[in-house]
């Protein structure tokens, strides 16, 4: 008789390094906008792969896009030409500032890339001017660089030293990026819209006067979109709302609709400063990611697409603030298009795994932010259902 096979939570649990707390079930598909586990439970999912799955999952011209080229070229690295690559970049420059393309795999891997870059065009002006500015409850990813402009202790402070060069100001305040701010500065990074951070917005005046910063002191300004960036404001890109132009941008989660890739647009003018050898990636502008992306970038970018995200995002924001007006556990709302953080009296945590009993998937920005990143496709009856849930937690809250 064979032995009971252990669950794929005990496999989890005994080979994979505990980098994660993971929810208590097994996804084993997904449809639209809907998640199902191992015991056959449906969920709507407000988190769609942490602002990946744009299109919700089953799309048909997405599967359709990597089933064609998986069947024609995977994989060739970027010793040789690809025509989803180049098309790929031919379609984010029409569709942003930018006058060129460099591909990457992850979110931090696009800032790593800036980073470098940022350095490199900056030597123009001679060998101090390495400082970045960052603003505080900023995230823009866990590797080392990407770390040392993430201000969070408890991600930092076990990994010190720390990539040098890094200082920090207040977000949404001026005088504070202003005080910072100096010759030897060669960038100045910030999200337009805060994710990790809580679901801040930046006010369009404080963009602007970032960008006046950097053109006083020689800086580049960088907008990292990584996650607001491609239609989840209800804009293809989060700065448009305050119409003011970086010299970089860093793009990663939805861009693949689910499979990995990042990407920094930039101007021609940092693109110049890079040569061959300066930076590069084995996996990067898979042929395979670079089909599925192109089929994300045309859809989100789509004018029909962007309504509709304004116009759910709308029904969304009306029905939280009803339920913040309800419900005393609620601090408020704050976010924009499909994007929206919960200010909470309590821990997040608990309302995350009641969400999961009453049918719903959900997820935190900070220890007391709730943060709903639904896929750009959901419905009015499915925020409905989400709202039903989410009152009926709230109510039971302490």
């Amino acid at each position: 008789m064979n032995a009971e096979q252990p669950s794929i939570q005990d496999l989890e649990s005994a080979h994979v390094v505990q980098t994660y707390a993971r929810a208590p079930f097994v996804l084993t598909r997904g449809e639209g906008v809907y998640l199902f586990d191992d015991g056959g439970r449906r969920y709507v999912d407000l988190v769609s792969g942490i602002a990946v799955n744009a299109l919700g999952y089953g799309d048909p011209e997405l599967v359709g896009a990597i089933t064609s080229q998986v069947a024609r070229l995977i994989h060739v690295s970027n010793l040789y030409h690809t025509g989803p690559q180049a098309k790929l970049a031919q379609m984010l420059v029409e569709r942003s500032f930018g006058d060129r393309v460099f591909f990457c795999n992850s979110g931090t891997e696009s800032v790593e890339a800036a980073i470098k870059f940022a350095r490199k065009w900056a030597r123009r002006h001679g060998e101090g001017k390495t400082r970045i500015v960052a603003f505080e409850n900023a995230f823009h990813g866990r590797t080392m660089g990407s770390l040392a402009l993430t201000p969070r202790e408890h991600y930092q402070a076990p990994f010190r030293p720390l990539m040098p060069g890094a200082s920090f100001a207040r977000f949404n305040d001026l005088d504070s990026a202003a005080a910072v701010m100096g010759d030897d500065v060669c960038a100045c990074i910030v999200e337009p819209v805060q994710g990790e951070g809580g679901v801040n917005l930046a006010e369009p005046g404080f963009l602007a006067g970032l960008r006046e910063l950097c053109d006083e002191h020689d800086a580049l300004l960088i907008f990292d979109e990584v996650q607001c960036g491609l239609g989840r404001t209800g804009s293809l890109w989060a700065h448009e709302m305050a119409a003011v132009t970086p010299d970089m941008m860093t793009l990663a989660k939805p861009l693949g609709g689910g499979l990995p890739i990042g990407a920094v647009v930039m101007t021609e003018d940092v693109a110049g400063a890079i040569e061959p050898g300066d930076h590069g990636s084995t996996f990067a502008a898979n042929p395979v990611v670079c089909a599925a992306a192109q089929v994300v970038l045309r859809r989100v970018s789509d004018a029909s697409m962007l309504g509709h995200v304004r116009e759910t995002g709308a029904y969304l924001e009306a029905g939280l603030q009803d339920l913040a007006e309800r419900h005393d556990v609620v601090e408020g709302v704050r976010g924009v298009g499909l994007m929206w953080g919960i200010p909470l009296k309590t821990a997040a945590a608990p309302i995350i795994e009641a969400g999961y009993e009453r049918g719903i998937i959900t997820c935190r920005a900070g220890a007391n932010v709730l943060r709903l990143l639904p896929p750009l496709v959901i419905e009015r009856e499915q925020i409905d259902v989400a709202l039903e849930a989410l009152d009926g937690i709230f109510a039971q809250a302490v």
